[in-house]
């Protein structure tokens, strides 16, 4: 499996600079939407973005009530069903042990939104503490704090969590936090270059003339207005998780046996591929699906969100 490389990573987070200062830089100027009602008619304008809010949606339905819903135990193996094309009793056929493809995929989605949104919630969540105290103390501190967070962007991701993962081991707790190391750096850059632009605004400085506390200017007043370009680096961030957990759990890095992980599922299917296709395609398939759904989803967040990102 191939993640995407650390150099689109790197040009999809200098376009989220670049949409921090110029989209959201006026915070009382914008046009957000206030109620979900408002962001759905936005969405409804939109219906790429609105086709990838829905499937997204869809799969994280599955991945709450995926064990309930499955047709099938995914653990029950049936010799008779090895390798069995798709039927309508089985509609994504069989895999190498007689066990149904279609409940392994549903039940496996929990742990790609475990795994990866727990990874990415942890990674938002220390990202935006860095990227807020070092955009806003400035001088030699961001300095050295961006120096830092330079040199884990420039490994390549994959090659980064293996390394981490070779050397603490394979488990879930480890992946979150690979996951999180991996894009901690992505967000504090995106938090840091909102916090430069907004620190010198006039309602930060009437702030600070009223002899606020530094926590109160961060969180009340600079981080609500960070926010937007935040969650849409967030449902970004997001997408890339998905594919590196999958990819690590390709290379038997992830999630190990016998839990149904997309990953695991298509390394496993690998020698089958000749004979048996749909045992890999359908787990591949399906990833593609949500990255892909995933990342319409934040374009459309990002249309929404910016100035005039559509009329009332």
């Amino acid at each position: 499996m191939v993640e995407p490389n650390v150099t689109d990573e790197l040009f999809d987070t200098a376009i989220m600079d670049e949409e921090a200062v110029k989209g959201f830089s006026e915070p009382e100027q914008q046009e957000r939407p206030k109620t979900w009602r408002l962001y759905w008619r936005r969405l409804l304008r939109r219906p790429a973005a609105l086709v990838g809010t829905v499937i997204f949606c869809f799969f994280l339905f599955l991945a709450v009530f995926g064990p309930w819903i499955a047709p099938y135990d995914y653990e029950k193996q049936d010799a008779d069903l090895r390798l069995a094309a798709p039927t309508l009793s089985h509609p994504f056929g069989a895999d190498q042990f007689g066990r149904d493809i279609l409940s392994r995929i549903i039940v496996g989605t929990r742990n790609i939104f475990l795994l990866g949104g727990s990874g990415t919630a942890v990674a938002v969540l220390i990202g935006t503490a860095i990227g807020l105290f070092s955009g806003y103390i400035g001088g030699t501190t961001d300095e050295v704090v961006m120096r830092l967070l330079d040199v884990l962007l420039s490994f390549p991701s994959l090659l980064l969590a293996l390394v981490l993962l070779s050397t603490v081991g394979p488990s879930s707790l480890n992946l979150v936090f690979v996951v999180a190391i991996l894009y901690i750096p992505m967000v504090a850059r995106v938090v840091r270059s909102m916090v430069l632009d907004l620190k010198n605004k006039e309602f930060v400085e009437a702030a600070r003339v009223r002899g606020e506390t530094r926590s109160y200017v961060l969180f009340r007043e600079i981080l609500p207005n960070a926010l937007p370009p935040l969650l849409v680096e967030a449902s970004m961030r997001f997408s890339y998780s998905i594919f590196l957990v999958a990819s690590l759990g390709f290379l038997g890095l992830g999630v190990q046996p016998p839990s149904p992980d997309w990953g695991l599922q298509i390394n496993l299917a690998r020698n089958f591929f000749a004979i048996a296709p749909w045992v890999l395609l359908f787990p591949a398939c399906t990833i593609a699906v949500l990255v892909i759904a995933t990342n319409l989803m934040s374009d459309g967040l990002r249309q929404v969100m910016l100035p005039g990102g559509g009329r009332n």
